[in-house]
């Protein structure tokens, strides 16, 4: 009997993480389905492990992991068209953003990081809405952020955004990240409210506002060479089990956000719900990089939104 086909899946989060449930779900499927033609591994969290959330990139490009996630941000650099769905309030609620990712928007953007990078995409993981935290003050107004220090994703665009809101963005990597705002060196951060409490950092932010500006998505990506390797049913239910854990870590993702938004509240942490006109105006303060974005990235990737 030949030796089963060897398939590690990573990520970065706990076991018990809706990313971490998704992965365990895409490999009980393929036993039940393939038996000992497979063999399914799972480095749940690599960070315990000494490297840096980004790492997993190029564990799984050069094959030391087969399947990872990580959020789009982190490719820009690599693949500029990502940048488009860094874009702030480009996506106006939750069911057209998915719409958008697993219609011709995701599978523009798929196409343009396999053209780069040594990857096979087959889907797109749902990071969700991101909100600010801070250790300083309550923000409901871009005046609010004037000097704060706060930690974007590795994008420019993301970037600029706070620049335009008056902070003082600083891109780096999650793992330097939970590091200084557990230090105080820097004073806020922005993520969905699920990776706030699952990182800790809930305990150092008294100050929490559900700004929505960014909807970021993690693409699940294969190693490229051992994916076109395998046989074509195991490709085939590759995919298709990649299909329903997206389905499955969206649905999980929701209530980790109620979970989470609970957990802050019970830390005694202040929650800012803003009102309409004051979404607007963080809106407006970044409506020249959206201008800009239309020489950048063109009409093609905006008419995908319908924006």
């Amino acid at each position: 009997m030949p030796d089963p086909i060897q398939i590690r899946m990573g990520g970065y989060g706990p076991a018990t993480t809706g990313f971490s449930r998704a992965l365990k779900f895409i490999g009980d499927r393929l036993v039940a389905e393939f038996g000992d033609r497979v063999e399914i591994k799972y480095v749940w969290n690599i960070m315990d492990l000494g490297y840096r959330a980004e790492d997993i990139l190029w564990l799984v490009e050069h094959g030391l992991l087969t399947l990872g996630y990580q959020s789009s941000s982190y490719l820009t650099d690599r693949v500029p068209a990502l940048g488009f769905v860094d874009l702030p309030f480009l996506l106006a609620d939750t069911h057209s953003a998915r719409t958008a990712m697993d219609g011709a928007l995701g599978a523009t953007l798929a196409a343009k990081i396999e053209e780069r990078v040594d990857y096979r995409i087959l889907g797109w993981f749902e990071n969700g809405f991101r909100h600010i935290s801070n250790r300083v003050r309550h923000v409901r107004t871009p005046a609010d952020l004037d000097g704060l220090r706060i930690r974007v994703l590795p994008s420019k665009v993301q970037e600029r955004t706070f620049e335009l809101l008056g902070a003082k963005p600083l891109r780096m990597d999650l793992t330097q990240a939970i590091e200084m705002i557990k230090a105080g060196t820097i004073d806020a951060q922005e993520n969905p409210l699920s990776n706030t409490v699952t990182y800790g950092v809930h305990k150092f932010h008294r100050f929490h506002t559900l700004s929505n500006h960014f909807y970021i998505s993690r693409p699940i990506f294969l190693h490229r060479s051992a994916f076109d390797a395998w046989p074509a049913d195991l490709q085939r239910a590759m995919r298709l089990a990649v299909t329903d854990a997206v389905a499955f870590q969206r649905e999980l993702h929701v209530q980790e956000e109620e979970d989470a938004r609970a957990a802050i509240a019970a830390q005694g942490c202040e929650i800012v719900a803003l009102t309409a006109a004051e979404h607007d105006a963080f809106a407006a303060a970044v409506q020249p990089l959206l201008d800009e974005a239309r020489g950048t990235y063109g009409r093609e990737l905006f008419d995908l939104v319908g924006s």
